[in-house]
């Protein structure tokens, strides 16, 4: 496969990496072609790890573009624009692809902090890959994760409402315990589910005997930066799924399985 093949291969990765390190569309897509750019001037066929390599210049390239964004906000009184200051058009994609509640929170990590809990938290990448990149040991990655992980969790802009998550919990609980008379009153009359696209089931009846003891290994999880359900037995991702609440009722259960799918979606366990 040429060089150009293998990084096309991997650019979508690329691109969430940074979408979700940067919080906006537009520098990421810079900070790929950066990537490609610092990648046409070595040779490729030297690299052992193609993947690994490419994850800590795209990590490398967003960390100096945070670390520089920084440095501008702290010279400028007036403030500088931040991701999300861009246009509205902007604005909603951001919102669309990242989670405009999650890309709140994160404006609020130190650019280290940043780094090291998403590459580690969402992407799977090691703290060893990670610590070279922010200039620290393992173990100190670890902690600018672990920092940045308990940040995210008790930030209330990480999740839209205190409601949905005692609803989503309330939902599970009565899952586990076959309590179905539970699950009606938490589910709109007309709720639907759906798995990958598809419905699979429609109105609260159908859907309610669906769950009737089955979220055994279900917990609630920020997906993409609203509550919603994650199953994940031995930390593998299996399922997520998206909850939809209107009028403290579930209107939409969307659970997503294709692996492709899964890794671009930022889940963070509650």
């Amino acid at each position: 496969m040429s060089e150009l093949n293998r990084f096309e291969a991997a650019r979508p990765r690329l691109r969430a990496i940074a979408g979700r390190l940067l919080g906006s569309a537009a520098e990421a897509e810079d900070a790929v072609q950066e990537t490609w750019l610092r990648l046409h001037r070595v040779d490729g066929a030297e690299i052992e790890n193609l993947d690994a390599w490419l994850t800590t210049v795209v990590g490398r390239v967003c960390l100096d573009m945070l670390r520089s964004r920084t440095a501008r906000r702290e010279d400028d009184f007036a403030g500088e624009p931040t991701a999300l200051d861009d246009d509205p058009e902007q604005e909603a994609l951001l919102a669309d692809s990242v989670g405009l509640a999650l890309v709140v929170v994160l404006e609020t990590l130190t650019p280290a902090e940043r780094l090291a809990f998403v590459l580690h938290d969402l992407f799977a990448v090691s703290f060893d890959e990670i610590a070279p990149i922010v200039g620290r040991t393992p173990d100190a990655a670890r902690q600018l994760a672990s920092r940045a992980r308990r940040r995210v969790r008790h930030n209330p802009a990480a999740a839209d409402a205190p409601a949905d998550r005692r609803i989503v919990d309330a939902f599970l609980a009565a899952s586990r315990g076959g309590e179905v008379g539970t699950l009606l009153t938490l589910l709109d009359p007309d709720v639907q589910m759906r798995v990958n696209g598809t419905t699979a089931q429609r109105g609260a009846g159908a859907v309610a005997r669906y769950f009737d003891g089955r979220a055994q290994a279900a917990r609630p999880a920020l997906i993409d930066g609203a509550v919603g359900i994650l199953v994940a037995p031995g930390s593998r991702t299996l399922v997520v799924v998206r909850v939809t609440i209107a009028g403290n009722r579930i209107t939409t259960l969307e659970a997503i399985t294709d692996p492709a799918h899964l890794n671009a979606i930022a889940v963070i366990p509650l």
